[in-house]
């Protein structure tokens, strides 16, 4: 068996991956089974300098920890990735800032990691990189010498060609896939606009699944990331027989609880969502006393001033909504900063008989597939999604809503509200079927399986 290497910005927990979630819960398994590594940051930052890799070994996992130079952090953290390319690969132009210092620490940083990789490579070794974070990680290992296969998979959406084109040295940044054996992305359309930029700016041909430029051939598609369905099912089941879970159930006192949990980013649609549900109470006043929206918002990149001031800007939002409609026994907006176990959340999204994923624009959005799974199959919650978030791709059961359209939206939750039961029987079974389908093991080993099988191109 070929042995996994994954790289990340971060390494994830692989001891209670499952009560992680996210990238951690995809890869833990793959990873044990073929006693793999896992590279990524350590999470400190030192000064003068990136030191040599921590390796501790946990649960047959071999984990590389990395400094990084502080300043050299910063300017690619804070500075590349979640400055200037985060924004812009979430359509908004508006909030990239881009300096040369910048791509030049970009650079340094995927050169380090792949400058502590080399020397830890098998001959028979599959590599997989994950993120925006690492665009340029291929180039620096082959430049290296480097020749076993090494996979790419972008968790965000990839941008239009004309907002990639704005970015100084976008060719350069695409140019660096092309020494990646297999490229993937979410959704069709964001493989598309990949193909697209291809064909119109780099001068390449697209035959399938082949993408050819820049004198290089590689494979690319979409792989849409999934969850384990059913494992997540039975986490929120079990909570029915939590003194938490009832306390919750309790506290609702027969009131509809609308759940969002989304990081605190701007990307999340999040000021718009507490707008629609301002229109909702404004224009249907048997709302009024029985819904409350609980919105959950972990402070992400606190740092930056983008995020800053969007923190401010929701915190007032949801204080106006409960200052103009609020009651001395009713709350419409509960507002939470903090992180929550993903096994309580398990339970919340099953104690909610709504759920709202609204983001402006999201690579897939895994909150929508875990509302989901958490549902009682006799009594379900009706999940309003956005069609900007990839999950829409595979999730046409829910009510999907344009979510810079506030009246729509407001309406969705309406018709989520007074939804008949066997109406939303059907759509939670069809929804349910597709989660378990295109779960997380699928996602995993397509994309693996087709590294394994992938020619040696861009290594030639």
């Amino acid at each position: 068996m070929n042995r996994l290497v994954a790289v990340s910005n971060r390494v994830g927990p692989v001891r209670g991956a499952n009560l992680a979630g996210g990238l951690a819960v995809a890869l833990v398994d793959a990873l044990s089974e073929s006693h793999g590594l896992w590279l990524g940051w350590s999470g400190n930052t030192v000064s003068g300098g990136a030191a040599a890799p921590k390796l501790r070994e946990v649960g047959g996992i071999t984990q590389a920890l990395l400094d990084l130079d502080r300043d050299d952090f910063e300017a690619y953290y804070n500075g590349f990735a979640n400055g200037c390319l985060w924004p812009m690969f979430h359509f908004r132009l508006d909030l990239s800032h881009y300096e040369q210092r910048y791509i030049d620490a970009y650079r340094r940083v995927n050169a380090q990691f792949a400058k502590v990789l080399h020397p830890l490579l098998r001959p028979s070794d599959l590599i997989w990189a994950h993120d925006y974070h690492l665009f340029a990680l291929a180039s620096e290992l082959r430049a290296l010498g480097t020749r076993q296969r090494i996979g790419f998979f972008l968790h965000t959406p990839f941008p239009p060609r004309d907002l990639l084109m704005t970015l100084p040295n976008h060719q350069w940044l695409i140019r660096c896939l092309f020494d990646y054996d297999l490229v993937g992305f979410q959704t069709e359309p964001d493989f598309e606009r990949f193909r697209d930029y291809v064909v119109r700016e780099a001068g390449g041909r697209v035959q399938g699944d082949r993408v050819l430029a820049y004198g290089r051939e590689i494979q690319a598609g979409a792989f849409p990331v999934g969850i384990d369905a059913e494992q997540f099912a039975q986490m929120a089941e079990s909570g029915e027989r939590e003194p938490e879970y009832r306390k919750m159930a309790e506290r609702l006192d027969g009131r509809t609880q609308i759940v969002g949990v989304d990081r605190l980013d701007y990307s999340k649609g999040l000021l718009r969502r507490m707008a629609a549900y301002e229109t909702l109470l404004e224009t249907h006043e048997d709302a009024h006393g029985c819904v409350e929206l609980l919105q959950i918002a972990p402070i992400s990149r606190g740092e930056l001033d983008a995020y800053r001031d969007f923190r401010l800007e929701l915190e007032q939002s949801a204080a106006q909504i409960n200052g103009r409609f609020g009651r001395l026994n009713w709350t419409p907006v509960r507002y939470l900063n903090q992180a929550l176990p993903r096994r309580t959340l398990a339970w919340l999204y099953r104690a909610s008989k709504i759920g709202v994923v609204t983001p402006v624009r999201d690579g897939m959005n895994l909150v929508a597939k875990e509302y989901v799974a958490a549902q009682n199959p006799a009594d379900p919650g009706v999940l309003v999604l956005s069609r900007f978030a990839g999950a829409a791709q595979q999730m046409k059961a829910a009510l999907l809503v344009n979510p810079y359209d506030g009246f729509e939206t407001a309406e969705a939750l309406q018709c989520a509200r007074m939804m008949p039961i066997e109406e939303r029987r059907n759509r939670y079974a069809e929804l349910m079927r597709g989660l378990v389908e295109y779960d997380a093991a699928r996602w995993r080993e397509q994309f693996v399986d087709r590294l394994r099988t992938t020619r040696l191109q861009a290594a030639a």
